[in-house]
């Protein structure tokens, strides 16, 4: 018997190579099998150099360990003779993984798990003269963040993959960052397993670290294992460098550029004149050649105009209010004899039963007494309603319902309808708290119906669909009422204007005229006054003429 951590059978199993037998919670029984072969031995150590405490070189990645006399270093040689063993029995998923991780770096020889030996972050270097942070372009019209979804696909990838790292150190990590952008040329995704047993490891230390120095996205974060996501910016070294050099191009001709743009500018002397563009002056000028002056009274005329056009834009806006309303009022119409149709009411009993004075005062007396009562909602009078007063004359005499109606004549109307259908004597209509108490006599020859609710009458979703329908029947009315009100208030009131308007016109014509008319008349006036004048002439010549004496008449 054998205790170990592991959760699925299957993986028992694989790791062994035997079969499980018995299992009791974390204690099985496994059974090595008939063509159990051993242990594969190591292999012997040729010399005792191997022996020697490894130092790794922070020269550069390829040179990871102390090299020998023939220039092979004896952990990658060991590890390679390691996995060299293990090849033989990997499957083409295993083998084409196991190619992925050549040339990283050494392999972790204590691996606990199965399949492909990870690279050992361990041995590889601290510390990389010169290192930076890699080049990162996104390309265009892409997203740089990673939706929920895309991380939950990463995430299911990364758990099928098997581990490409082995990392016990917390910090100084550069040589594992400069395998894991190596690795990122060939795969989206690292995954590095946190080596279990070692004290002091910070797997938030390494997860943050790791992220600063490659730049990825961690996706996930865990005391086994750390993924990471190479990002969609990311770029290989070689495309890197390219771009990079190409960067810096474009900067020395931008700086040689700006050296130039900022020298010395040979400004040429112009003579010295005020410049008249954005001024008042200008503005006076171009007003006096291209300008129109606007007078008073046109000015007066266009502000006419434009109150005129606004009132008939108004009352065009009013005009289609007027014709949406009726439209809708219309449909409302159409809806309400649609549901009207099937309400047939019944006409007054001609032989209907008859109650004394005494007996109304005394049925009303005792129906404001009684404590139970049927409502009558918006609704109004329906089948339900007729069916709950044979219920309640089952047990009573009496019944009263009570109506929040405030109009008088509409709570008389629906007391006579119900008469009418229930059968009962209308005792009293009276004014209570809640509204109005109608109060209903079942009759001394009262028979119960067989059917308690009514044919004739609707139901309680239709009542409800006609009074919604009224009521919108009423408000439209009401609406178009007020909309035509407003519409001819409005064109009263441009008719008054346009007439002021014709009566200012006359009046000014008529200014005219009269002034016409007194200048004819002054003219007139002057013309008798010269013909006056002329006549004195006249008279005084011939009066000269009488009074002389003539040879001629004395001589006769």
């Amino acid at each position: 018997m054998r205790f170990l951590n592991a959760d699925c059978l299957f993986s028992h199993q694989r790791r062994t190579g035997g079969l499980v037998t018995w299992r009791s919670g974390s204690v099985m029984v496994v059974f090595r099998g008939t063509n159990y072969e051993g242990l594969i031995s190591k292999p012997q150590r040729m010399n005792s150099e191997d022996d020697a405490l490894f130092v790794p070189s922070v020269s550069s990645l390829d040179n990871l360990v102390t090299r020998t006399g023939d220039g092979k270093s004896p952990v990658i040689e060991k590890s390679n003779q390691i996995v060299s063993a293990r090849a033989e029995s990997m499957s083409e998923e295993e083998a084409e993984y196991n190619r992925l991780l050549d040339g990283l770096g050494p392999r972790f020889e204590d691996w606990w798990g199965t399949g492909v030996l990870p690279v050992d972050a361990d041995l590889l270097p601290q510390t990389i003269p010169g290192y930076k942070t890699p080049f990162r372009l996104l390309p265009a019209g892409m997203r740089p963040r990673l939706t929920n979804a895309e991380m939950t696909n990463l995430r299911k990838l990364a758990k099928s993959l098997p581990c490409h790292f082995a990392l016990g150190r917390n910090r100084n990590h550069q040589g594992l960052a400069t395998s894991i952008i190596k690795l990122w040329e060939k795969s989206l995704l690292v995954k590095i397993a946190v080596k279990r047993g070692i004290q002091n490891t910070n797997n938030k230390i390494m997860a943050e670290e790791l992220k600063k120095l490659t730049g990825g996205v961690l996706l996930l974060r865990n005391k086994y294992y750390i993924v990471m996501y190479r990002g969609k910016d990311f770029v290989s070294p070689s495309v890197a460098a390219a771009l990079a050099e190409r960067q810096e191009m474009t900067k020395q001709i931008q700086d040689i550029e700006e050296k130039v743009r900022g020298g010395p500018v040979a400004v040429p002397v112009a003579e010295e004149k005020e410049a008249l563009a954005g001024t008042l002056a200008e503005f006076y000028e171009a007003q006096a050649r291209w300008g129109t002056t606007i007078s008073a009274e046109e000015r007066e005329k266009m502000i006419e105009e434009a109150s005129r056009a606004n009132r008939d834009r108004v009352i065009r806006r009013f005009e289609h209010k007027i014709a949406i309303a009726q439209a809708k009022k219309l449909k409302a119409e159409k809806l309400l004899s649609k549901i009207v149709a099937s309400w047939v009411p019944v006409s007054p009993s001609d032989d209907q039963e008859t109650i004394t004075d005494e007996e109304r005062v005394m049925y009303r007396r005792v129906g404001l007494r009684m404590k139970a009562y049927l409502p009558l909602g918006i609704r109004g009078v329906f089948d339900g309603v007729i069916e709950n007063m044979h219920l309640h004359w089952k047990h009573r005499e009496l019944v009263k319902l009570i109506s929040k109606e405030k109009e008088l004549a509409f709570v008389e109307e629906t007391a006579r309808l119900l008469e009418y259908e229930s059968g009962g004597i209308l005792v009293a209509i009276e004014r209570v708290p809640k509204g109005h108490a109608l109060i209903y006599y079942r009759g001394k020859n009262y028979r119960r119906p067989i059917t308690l609710r009514p044919r004739n009458l609707l139901t309680k979703a239709k009542a409800l669909k006609r009074r919604v329908a009224l009521q919108r029947y009423e408000a439209l009315s009401q609406h178009i009422s007020e909309l035509e009100k407003t519409i001819e208030q409005m064109k009263q009131e441009i008719g008054n204007s346009a007439n002021l308007e014709n009566k200012q016109h006359w009046n000014s014509e008529d200014s005219e005229l009269s002034e016409s008319e007194d200048d004819a008349s002054s003219m007139a006036s002057d013309g008798d006054e010269d013909e006056d004048e002329w006549g004195d002439d006249e008279d005084f010549e011939f009066s000269g003429l009488e009074g002389a004496d003539f040879p001629s008449h004395k001589a006769g």
